[in-house]
């Protein structure tokens, strides 16, 4: 597939008018010290997203790892500027085209968001409109942005479901999300984020809910598609094995912050973070003896203590120790990756993670 295959006579690059400029550190988006807090009046405030700070280079594949709670899916609504207004305090900043686009309002970021920065969501049972037909759904995206009349728009959602796979796409715009399977709705998400070929990709745990070999195929075709459009690509999701052969770079995330960042074959040779190897190891490998059992991460993600206190991941970490209980770890830069830890694993340790 090339770009000319899903441009329906047009170009969205060049309807950008020049619009596709890098951040003056050479950076797509940089998210800088971002916080997200969520809370009411007279109940304990949560901090959701602390400090975390990372950049996306034009075409590049990053990956922003962690368990359910981590802190990943606020951190992708926060930069697309879907949460709440009401009980949500957000604080930091994300750089794009040289602005701190957590500043806009409303209206001016509807206009950012599918043109230039788009995002598969994490559930295709319910993130379709079960009542509008998938060709109203698609064309609406691009009519709104580009202006294209009705008949354009159509011709040009027929393009992009042949893109993501599915037959005979002249009658699946006539039917609605229930007449789908989950596979093929969630290539419909995928179709929809890529409408106006922007210029970042978030996709949100795309293949949730899907068995293995669709999940196999969501995730062949995200890569073939972010090549052929050179689109950037940020891929959240809890499991280490899917970011293996997509990301380059890879941050990991526990309760809120990042924890580990590398290099996507840095991380994976030598993991440092306790909690990185932990979710290494978890990983069913296909060389590992039969009836070998996984070695999960003990506890849960809610069994924390608070990072004003010490490390969060204490309580759950095989090499903690009293200085971890006591003492708030800074994400210091080593010389191959990023790390957040008062005792991370040895060598001998990193390889055994590794190796199973």
């Amino acid at each position: 597939m090339t770009p000319d295959s899903i441009n329906s006579g047009y170009s969205a690059k060049a309807l950008r008018k020049g619009e596709d400029q890098a951040n003056t550190d050479g950076s797509l988006i940089s998210v800088r010290d971002l916080g997200v807090t969520f809370g009411v009046r007279g109940q304990r405030k949560v901090n959701a997203v602390d400090e975390v700070s990372f950049e996306i280079r034009p075409g590049e594949h990053v990956g922003l790892v962690g368990e359910s709670g981590s802190g990943k899916s606020v951190t992708s609504l926060a930069i697309m500027g879907l949460l709440p207004r009401r009980g949500v305090q957000t604080s930091g900043s994300v750089i794009y085209n040289n602005e701190n686009i957590l500043a806009w309002s409303s209206q001016r970021m509807s206009g950012l968001r599918g043109r230039e920065i788009a995002m598969v969501f994490q559930d295709p049972m319910t993130s379709l409109n079960p009542v509008v037909p998938l060709g109203t759904q698609l064309g609406e995206i691009v009519e709104r942005h580009f202006g294209l009349s009705r008949r354009d728009s159509r011709a040009r959602a027929a393009d992009l479901l042949t893109t993501v796979g599915i037959p005979d796409p002249k009658r699946r715009l006539k039917e609605y999300p229930h007449q789908l399977s989950g596979g093929m709705r969630q290539r419909v998400l995928i179709a929809m984020a890529l409408a106006c070929e922007p210029r970042l990709l978030i996709a949100d745990e795309p293949t949730t809910a899907l068995d293995v070999t669709i999940q196999a195929q969501i995730l062949e075709l995200l890569k073939s598609l972010v090549a052929d459009t050179g689109a950037a690509l940020l891929m959240i999701t809890h499991d280490l094995g899917v970011v293996a052969g997509l990301c380059d770079r890879v941050h990991v995330m526990y309760s809120g912050r990042i924890v580990e960042a590398a290099t996507r074959e840095r991380l994976f040779a030598e993991p440092r973070h306790p909690y990185t190897g932990g979710l290494l190891e978890s990983i069913p490998r296909l060389d590992t003896p039969r009836g070998a059992p996984l070695r999960p991460i003990p506890g849960s993600p809610t069994h924390v203590l608070p990072w004003a206190q010490g490390c969060a991941f204490a309580p759950r970490c095989r090499n903690v120790t009293d200085t971890c209980r006591r003492d708030t770890p800074e994400l210091v830069a080593e010389r191959d990756r990023d790390l957040r830890c008062h005792n991370p694993l040895t060598t001998d340790q990193a390889k055994n993670k590794v190796s199973g």
